[in-house]
């Protein structure tokens, strides 16, 4: 199958919607385990090795893709899986679920300046406009001229995670049609969870705090819940959805709709945490995230393969 028939706006558009509600609130439904006691590796190992309890099925189903594939399962299991959670938890541990978030979407950005400085692709002028909005959006953000009230090492984490983000959309365009999404995702997530198992060291998690009640949006609800939430909504159904729509649509169309993760993040932190932007800091919400729009629409697409290529690896698929 050409790269051009396997785009499909209407369900790509339903899929790129679906994953930024679900990976909106990750970290709302993470933020009462935090704040419960538990470390953040620990919430995100929890989080990834949920995924994979859940998708061990499909991993079995599939296992001839981590054969064809071992490279992409690999760094699909460290950066987009294990980078971009454990990062990101650590960030909203130190500061707010949306300012954290805000910080990771500058991953279109940092895609514009690895293909600049690393392949010398040349970026439109539209490129340098949503780069140069977007950093003046993260100053307004961060409230810089007050001296940078927002705690330093959260920041640096959470801009750590927007470069291991930028790779989740290269990673998913350079799929090939015989290559499940779903059964990439599988195999990302156990990469992940080992990987994270070392650092977490699952046997310390405290793990009598899952059946304790913790505070969601007024409510009580047993720390169960909202782990189980994050393995199957905000990572299994997310990453997936991720993927099937940049394969359906591109990475910049699927990006600029994934913005709509931050809206989903603010409001849902607003109405369950009680976090509220200052107006200083809506403005720079705004200003990022029509920047780092600008900057994801005018990311060149991948030149396609040709058809015998594809018709080739296509013979391969299990």
């Amino acid at each position: 199958m050409s790269a051009p028939s396997a785009r499909h706006r209407p369900s790509g558009l339903a899929f790129a919607l679906g994953s930024a509600l679900a990976f909106g609130g990750s970290g709302v439904f993470a933020r009462p385990l935090l704040d419960a006691g538990m470390d953040s590796l620990h919430v995100t190992w929890l989080r990834v090795a949920g995924a994979a309890l859940l998708l061990l099925p499909v991993a079995a189903a599939h296992w001839r893709v981590a054969r064809r594939r071992p490279l992409l399962v690999l760094a699909y299991g460290v950066f987009p899986m294990a980078g971009v959670q454990a990062l990101y938890f650590a960030a909203v541990a130190r500061i707010p679920v949306g300012i954290a978030l805000l910080t990771e979407f500058l991953g279109p950005v940092l895609v514009l300046l690895w293909l600049r400085v690393v392949r010398r692709t040349r970026v439109s002028p539209a490129a340098v406009v949503g780069v140069v909005l977007a950093v003046a959006g993260l100053g307004l953000l961060l409230e810089v001229w007050a001296g940078m009230r927002l705690d330093a090492i959260g920041v640096a984490l959470a801009l750590g995670a927007a470069a291991a983000q930028a790779t989740f959309f290269l990673l998913g365009d350079s799929m090939g049609e015989d290559t499940d999404p779903l059964a990439v995702i599988a195999f990302g997530s156990l990469v992940a969870t080992v990987l994270l198992g070392a650092l977490a060291r699952p046997w310390t998690i405290p793990w009598g705090l899952l059946a304790d009640p913790v505070p969601l949006g007024g409510l009580h609800v047993p720390g169960w819940a909202p782990a189980l939430w994050l393995g199957l909504v905000c990572t299994a159904v997310a990453y997936f959805a991720g993927v099937s729509a940049i394969r359906r649509l591109s990475p910049q169309v699927a990006g600029a709709v994934a913005y709509l993760e931050v809206v989903t993040a603010i409001v849902l932190a607003w109405v369950l945490l009680g976090e509220a932007l200052t107006p200083v800091q809506i403005l720079g919400a705004a200003v990022i995230v029509t920047g780092a729009f600008i900057a994801q629409t005018a990311v060149p697409g991948a030149p396609a393969p040709p058809s015998d290529v594809r018709r080739a690896d296509a013979t391969a698929s299990p």
